[in-house]
Parts: C-alpha cells; sequence; structure tokens
C-alpha cells in the first residue's frame, strides 16, 4: 500500500504542478491585459486549488504511513530532512497560501483584484512547492 501511495503522490504532482503553473499564468494575463473575470477563470483557479489539496491530503497519509517518517526526524542527514521535515512543513504552508488566495480572491470586486489575488497567492505558493520538491528522489 505504501508504494502505491508514494507512486500515486509522485505522480499526482506532475497534474498538480502543471494546473498551479497554468492557474498562474492564466492570472497573470487577465491582469496584465486587464480582462473580465470569467467564470472560467474561476474554474481554472478551482482546479487547481482542489488538486493541490488532494495532494497534500495524499502526502499526509504517505507520510504517517511511511516506514520511515517519524524515524527520519531523528536522522537530520540533508535528505532525511528534505522529505521528512522540510517538505512536508513548506507544503502546507504553500497549500495555505493558495487557500488564502481563494478566499481572497472570493471576496474582492473588482475582476483586477481577483486575478491578483489569485496570481499572487497561487504564485506564492507555486515558488514554495518547487523549492522544496525532493528533485533528486523525484527525477531518478
Amino acid at each position: 500500500m505504501y508504494t502505491f501511495i508514494q507512486k500515486f503522490h509522485s505522480g499526482w504532482a506532475y497534474l498538480a504542478l502543471l494546473l498551479l503553473v497554468v492557474v498562474v499564468l492564466n492570472s497573470l494575463i487577465g491582469f496584465v491585459s486587464k480582462k473580465e473575470f470569467t467564470s472560467k477563470d474561476k474554474k481554472i483557479a478551482l482546479f487547481g486549488l482542489i488538486v493541490t489539496h488532494i495532494q497534500l491530503v495524499v502526502g499526509l497519509i504517505l507520510y504517517f504511513v511511511s516506514p520511515v517518517g517519524f524515524a527520519l526526524l531523528g536522522n537530520m542527514e540533508k535528505t532525511a530532512r528534505l522529505t521528512s521535515l522540510e517538505h512536508p512543513l513548506t507544503n502546507i504552508i504553500a497549500i495555505t497560501l493558495i487557500t488564502i488566495g481563494w478566499s481572497k480572491h472570493k471576496k474582492a470586486l473588482s475582476s483586477e483584484s481577483k486575478f491578483k489575488f489569485i496570481f499572487i497567492f497561487f504564485g506564492l505558493g507555486l515558488l514554495l512547492i518547487l523549492s522544496k520538491i525532493p528533485w533528486s528522489l523525484w527525477i531518478k
């Protein structure tokens, strides 16, 4: 079961990253071109939100069923520290920022503000996620 969850988490990450890039680019284009915020833009951001939340839940399940999860906390080698502490904590912060951006966009009145909130918060979330991907383990 652990192997399946691990493979799913790694595979789903591609979808999550792709959707986050699409959301950030779409909001940047909408903000710069001063276009109207449509239901299509809302759906794109919502799919990005949902996919990242699924990734977080699967990642947390993986962390708690991992045969080495908490055991790595005592062994703070670089890779162990990244996968057992920095990666989960940073991604929780990133997805919190994405959720804040989603909430703030809903309260915004103008299209410009909606695009701005999505661009800033989803963009920061994407940067944090990219900064703590265990690239050496992910790309083999």
